[in-house]
């Protein structure tokens, strides 16, 4: 298994690993910009690796069939209780620059048993009502979006109970056709693998796509302990 650290470096990790993405401007520059015009971050590289991996499926399948876990907390993270499913997926905040967006999600094995995943969660994009979007195409790898976020492929990931792993969700909000209307998705419905149940995530401020239709993720990695 490959790990990665914990929320809160994984989330620094992200913000770096994006910084050659933007056009030649680092990530965290741009988000230093947005927040303070008056401050320029240093630039930071860091290396990126993909996979080929398949198309993926359209918004409008369902991720393996699966239906939402009862009793799952809407907003993803609020809820106490450990579905049924023995897992548990949280979505973070989403990492924004020049039209460039990530967010990754949590998922943390909340049961009394090993849980294994490997490679890419199946996900739908929701619209108000909570259907899907038919348009939306989910693919598995980054590199379809960009080269600035790591994706270490398919490999298998087995979490003890209390462990985490992380995928990372990244698309892009252009408009690059004016009589398209654009995706500003508020929730999606996310299973671990596809035709593993399923949990509907609330991302604050949504995932606005755009009129690209494309959101594209990475494979699952184990968080390390200890961050």
């Amino acid at each position: 298994m490959i790990p990665i650290r914990g929320r809160t470096a994984s989330r620094a990790l992200l913000v770096a690993a994006l910084t050659l993405a933007v056009g030649g401007c680092g990530l965290s520059e741009e988000l230093d910009r947005e927040r303070d015009p008056d401050r320029a971050g240093p630039s930071v590289s860091a290396s990126s690796a993909g996979t080929d991996a398949p198309e993926g499926l359209r918004a409008s399948e369902p991720p393996g069939g699966a239906e939402s876990q009862p009793g799952a907390s809407p907003t993803g993270g609020t809820s106490t209780a450990c579905p049924a499913s023995g897992v548990r997926m949280v979505p973070g905040l989403v990492e924004s620059a020049m039209g460039l967006r990530a967010m990754g999600v949590t998922l943390t094995n909340c049961g009394t048993k090993p849980y294994t995943v490997n490679g890419y969660p199946s996900i739908q994009v929701l619209d108000e009502s909570g259907d899907p979007y038919g348009d939306v195409r989910v693919l598995q790898g980054s590199r379809h979006i960009t080269t600035g976020v790591p994706d270490f492929g398919a490999h298998t990931v087995t979490l003890k109970p209390g462990e985490s792993a992380r995928t990372d969700l990244v698309w892009r909000n252009t408009v690059t056709e004016a009589d398209v209307p654009a995706v500003n998705a508020p929730q999606l419905r996310i299973a671990p693998l596809a035709g593993r149940p399923a949990e509907v995530l609330t991302p604050e401020g949504g995932l606005d796509l755009g009129n690209t239709g494309r959101l594209a993720t990475t494979a699952w990695a184990q968080v390390a302990d200890g961050s």
